[in-house]
């Protein structure tokens, strides 16, 4: 019975953590929100330029037509001959292909977001050897091609300049028959063997173009030997795909990556002829923005409900030892000030820098409950002692936000600290005594 009121107090504490679960919920909806408003700004930056750009090639292509006579029995019975025409094409890899040029990046601004772009000066050399492709009876070989996969063609700005063996040639909008490399260009080539069966020349192709994208390009290593290498003054790099760089350099001046990728290790080819190019193993880049305030202020609101149990507790403490009337309207003045931070957090940081935005926040936060607590605890020096804890606080909790490899060590760590501060101050209170003089 003595501890009675003690234990009333804390509950009527934790149902003011619980209560203000509210806010802090409502705080992060509005991030998510917000977030997507971000990702609704890159696709409308994809939609009127162009998108991530996938480049798939350049392979030589081969169309045939195949007639073949079947006998079929009608609903009557009898028994009549039909010719039945199906169309597919011989595809072939190059031996080699070499892929290289610099993006030059940019950014497209809705609103108050920013949206990395690029523009890929691409070189492109590709080395076909010599290819038999099957004689069948029925079978009838088309005008081989070369074509190029680009999953967005609007991307390209002017015309690209292809040469084959030397020649120039001409481009033309799609694909052809090869489907499987979803949208591009292709560009019929005289000279190699047709008719229904034979032989393709060894040749080389050779491309030059200029394509727009936003924020990643992707290259899949069509063929047997790749060497990729791409270049940018963009600072923040994120390479993706199924290859890492064999070599890469990453400074305050742009990166420079490449890759050697060999079709023993890479699955490319099969994934292309089986499942299309969106499939297919690639190599990625993307200009990526290394501060996303969004995502570091979804993960600074998680810490909302640790801030509020933190404080509470050193209120709770600051009540019992210094024999303290702390009303549960105060504790629940204090706890909304907590959460109104990462709404400022938030709403600043897509006008300034993050850490400007987290300094602005934390400072205006801490000021209002240093001047609050000042009355609260009877005493200036308190409100200043409680404002430097939380001081403390919001620097721990940018130290998590800033060392993203280390956040789970480093929270352990703040938390076992804490715990341990919280067990030596009271290592000699009498709770039995508290609770009899709170009664």
């Amino acid at each position: 019975m003595k501890s009675l009121n003690m234990l009333l107090r804390f509950a009527i504490v934790g149902g003011l953590i619980l209560l203000l679960l509210i806010p802090l919920m409502m705080i992060r909806s509005v991030i998510n929100e917000r977030s997507q408003y971000r990702d609704e700004a890159f696709a409308r930056v994809a939609d009127s330029r162009a998108g991530a750009q996938r480049l798939v090639g350049p392979v030589r292509v081969v169309p045939w037509v195949e007639r073949q006579q079947v006998e079929v029995v009608d609903a009557k019975g009898n028994k009549k001959t039909e010719v039945q025409v199906s169309e597919g094409h011989w595809l072939q890899m190059p031996a080699s292909l070499d892929v290289g040029g610099e993006m030059l990046p940019s950014q497209r601004e809705v609103g108050l977001f920013k949206v990395p772009v690029y523009s890929w000066n691409g070189q492109l050399k590709a080395s076909f050897a010599a290819d038999d492709y099957p004689v069948k009876p029925g079978r009838t070989y088309g005008q081989p091609y070369v074509a190029l996969g680009v999953s967005d063609a609007r991307g390209l700005v002017g015309t690209p300049n292809l040469r084959v063996d030397g020649r120039q040639v001409r481009l033309l909008p799609g694909v052809g028959a090869a489907a499987e490399l979803g949208r591009g260009l292709h560009a019929p080539v005289a000279g190699f063997a047709g008719g229904q069966g034979g032989l393709l020349a060894a040749s080389t192709v050779e491309l030059e173009l200029r394509l727009d994208g936003s924020r990643t390009l992707s290259v899949v290593p069509v063929g047997d030997d790749n060497r990729i290498a791409l270049r940018s003054r963009w600072p923040h790099p994120s390479f993706a795909g199924a290859f890492l760089p064999n070599e890469r350099r990453v400074d305050a001046q742009g990166f420079d990556a490449r890759w050697a990728v060999s079709s023993l290790a890479s699955d490319a080819q099969r994934q292309l002829r089986s499942d299309g190019a969106g499939a297919s193993q690639s190599v990625s880049v993307s200009l990526v923005d290394p501060v996303d305030a969004y995502t570091q202020a979804d993960r600074a609101s998680k810490y909302g409900v640790l801030f509020v149990l933190l404080t509470f507790v050193g209120f709770i403490l600051f009540e019992l030892i210094r024999s303290l009337r702390i009303h549960p309207l105060q504790y629940l003045m204090v706890g909304l000030a907590l959460a109104i931070f990462f709404l400022l957090l938030i709403s600043l940081s897509e006008h300034i820098a993050f850490w400007k935005a987290y300094l602005v926040s934390a400072a205006a936060c801490i000021g209002l409950q240093a001047v609050y607590l000042a009355n609260v605890l009877g005493h200036w020096k308190r409100g200043l002692g409680f404002a430097a804890l939380l001081t403390v606080l919001y620097g721990a909790l940018y130290g998590l936000l800033v060392s993203e490899n280390n956040a789970l060590l480093m929270g352990s760590l703040l938390l076992f600290v804490i715990l341990a501060l919280a067990m030596w101050v009271t290592r000699r209170v009498d709770w039995y005594a508290l609770g009899a003089e709170a009664k």
